[in-house]
Order: structure tokens, then C-alpha cells, then sequence
């Protein structure tokens, strides 16, 4: 196997709930994640407690499988 050509560094820090920061490189900001619609229902997260409708990780990965 060849040299390894990039790790990626990458930090997930748990505000409330579902509600994640993301320290991702390439991004100045950090990347929220969360849940919405369907998949808060899913895990039984009470709409009102949510700050903000976010992606959650699963959007992110079908985005960069799809892109």
C-alpha cells in the first residue's frame, strides 16, 4: 500500500440534544448538524426542543456521495 496521502482532522463538540458543531477542515466556521422533519420523528425529538431545524449527517453523506 502507497503513502497515506491525507488524515482528516475533524472535531464534533455536542451542544443539546441532537444539536452538534463540527470543526471540519476547508471550513472557517463550524458546520452544524441536527435533525429535521422526518428523521426528529424518527428518533422521537419533540419539535419544540429543537434549536433550529440543521441538516443532520445522513444529508451529508448522500450530498457527497451524490456530488
Amino acid at each position: 500500500m502507497g503513502e497515506v496521502a491525507y488524515v482528516s482532522r475533524s472535531r464534533i463538540e455536542r451542544k443539546l440534544g441532537p444539536l452538534r458543531l463540527a470543526q471540519i477542515p476547508g471550513e472557517a466556521q463550524p458546520v452544524v448538524f441536527s435533525v429535521h422533519g422526518a428523521i426528529a420523528q424518527h428518533y422521537k425529538v419533540d419539535p419544540a426542543k429543537l434549536q433550529g431545524s440543521h441538516a443532520s449527517t445522513i444529508d451529508y453523506v448522500i450530498a457527497a456521495t451524490a456530488g
